[in-house]
């Protein structure tokens, strides 16, 4: 975690949510940066090991620091100081959903997810669409494969980047596939590459910073 984070508890449906949030960098020393928006940014599933502090998860906090966003990860129930019990991504929805309206009422808003966290963040797509514009979004190493991912609105194709690994053994990429083919949807595949993204992270980190940067029209 970066020494800058800042860790606070806000309420939500199930009681208390852990966040931690990163501010954008700044090229200039002590200047207070201003932030293009904010990212809000779900973890892995909690019932094997996954945290806001997840590799990946921390991965794409950083690309969207580099790139103007602040950047806010959280716990979902039942998780480090999330209060709750695991609810098999229904909970865990209204916990996205909760730390979305604390951090972001309004203005520019990301979602971002990796794997169970993807998997909900789909869900959560398809609950603000249409009540808020979603600048970028982004789901890696998204699982299909234990519940059923939302489709995301062809609207938002020029501005979903979907990462899937090769040679993922925990979400095989055919059912990425296979989800993503009725929708027409891109994926990139990052030859090689299994679940965590071991070695490849940096990589990760470039994929989200060029998406980040890219013109949505």
């Amino acid at each position: 975690m970066n020494i800058k984070t800042q860790v606070s508890v806000i309420q939500g449906a199930a009681g208390a949510i852990e966040i931690a949030t990163d501010l954008p960098k700044t090229a200039d020393a002590g200047a207070q940066p201003a932030s293009r928006g904010v990212a809000v940014i779900a973890h892995p599933h909690p019932l094997f090991g996954g945290t806001l502090d997840n590799k990946v998860v921390q991965t794409l906090a950083r690309a969207f620091t580099q790139c103007g966003w602040t950047a806010v990860r959280f716990n979902f129930r039942g998780v480090g100081r999330t209060a709750g019990m695991h609810d098999e991504g229904r909970g865990e929805l209204d916990d996205m959903l909760s730390v979305v309206a604390h951090a972001s009422s309004s203005g520019p808003l990301c979602l971002a997810g990796f794997s169970f966290g993807a998997f909900v963040t789909t869900h959560a797509v398809e609950r603000l669409h249409g009540s808020r514009t979603i600048e970028k979004l982004a789901l890696i190493g998204t699982s299909v494969s234990r519940s059923a991912a939302a489709p995301i609105d062809a609207d938002l194709h020029g501005r979903t980047l979907v990462v899937h690994g090769e040679q993922d053994d925990t979400v095989e990429l055919s059912a990425v596939m296979d989800w993503a083919r009725p929708q027409a949807l891109p994926v990139t595949v990052v030859p090689g590459a299994g679940h965590f993204f071991h070695g490849q992270l940096p990589l990760l980190k470039s994929l989200m910073v060029r998406h980040l940067t890219s013109s949505s029209d």
